[in-house]
């Protein structure tokens, strides 16, 4: 699955010198609306279609679909003193994805974290989390990595992380322990289905941004330093580069994913 990503990756904003130019406008086509949002665009310019003998339709077998269907979301804090009381209201979906074309349709029209305002998030889950917050039955007895980046390395390092998600690269990983004795409730047959990793977040901020990759235990420290390890490696991290884990059940005792200690180096990257 991973090497559809790698394929794909040079159709991406970020790496797109090799897109072809486009046409030139045909004066007499509409002009399309402005977008919706300025997160991420809801209207496309389509050229004048060429003839139907033409136009070759998509085989469904071109198709390359994920092992899951995941969900974009974002939130927007418009201003400090304009804080929502509870986060998860504030929290909106903007669209699911279950295969390889599908994203990268998503992806393209999304606006890279640098163009981002100040306090704002993605965030990126699979649909067995049914709420993107501490408190999902599936995130609930779990945590996440947490790398605080400072301003302006943040969009490649964000769509690498995403692709190496939902690409399968952190499956060797393994999985935590099973819940047992009542534990998380909630959980239900189904949840079985789903991998250690639940999905990711980016944290746009004043003076920096944060991502942070979370997964499903907290409890095998071997499997959190697994994850740890292959973080870094489809990062392409530097070994300065201060990783920091906080459980979910911390995150809620003190009402903050990444009011931590000790964390004050930066990636270095340029």
């Amino acid at each position: 699955m991973a090497s559809y990503f790698n394929s794909n990756h040079a159709t991406s904003r970020f790496l797109a010198s090799n897109t072809p130019p486009a046409p030139a406008p045909n004066p007499n086509t509409p002009k399309s609306r402005p977008p919706a949002s300025k997160l991420f665009s809801t209207s496309l310019h389509q050229p004048d279609r060429a003839p139907a003998t033409l136009v070759a339709a998509v085989p469904p077998s071109a198709v390359h679909p994920l092992r899951n269907t995941w969900v974009f979301y974002f939130r927007q804090q418009r201003s400090p003193g304009n804080k929502n009381v509870n986060y998860e209201e504030g929290i909106k979906k903007i669209s699911a994805f279950s295969s390889v074309e599908s994203f990268w349709s998503l992806w393209t029209h999304l606006a890279s974290p640098s163009n981002l305002q100040p306090t704002t998030d993605y965030l990126l889950f699979h649909t067995g989390v049914r709420r993107p917050v501490w408190e999902d039955h599936l995130n609930i007895s779990g945590g996440k990595w947490i790398i605080r980046l400072r301003k302006g390395v943040a969009d490649r390092l964000w769509e690498d992380l995403v692709l190496a998600i939902i690409g399968d690269q952190f499956d060797q990983c393994g999985n935590g322990p099973v819940p047992t004795n009542g534990e998380n409730e909630e959980e239900d047959d189904s949840s079985a289905a789903y991998n250690e990793i639940c999905g990711c977040t980016i944290s746009v901020r004043q003076n920096e941004d944060i991502i942070s990759l979370w997964n499903r235990y907290e409890a095998d420290f071997k499997v959190r330093e697994r994850i740890r390890d292959t973080l870094r490696r489809v990062l392409n991290l530097p070994p300065t580069t201060t990783l920091e884990y906080k459980t979910n059940n911390d995150s809620m005792l003190d009402q903050s994913s990444f009011r931590t200690t000790g964390l004050h180096d930066r990636t270095p990257h340029t």
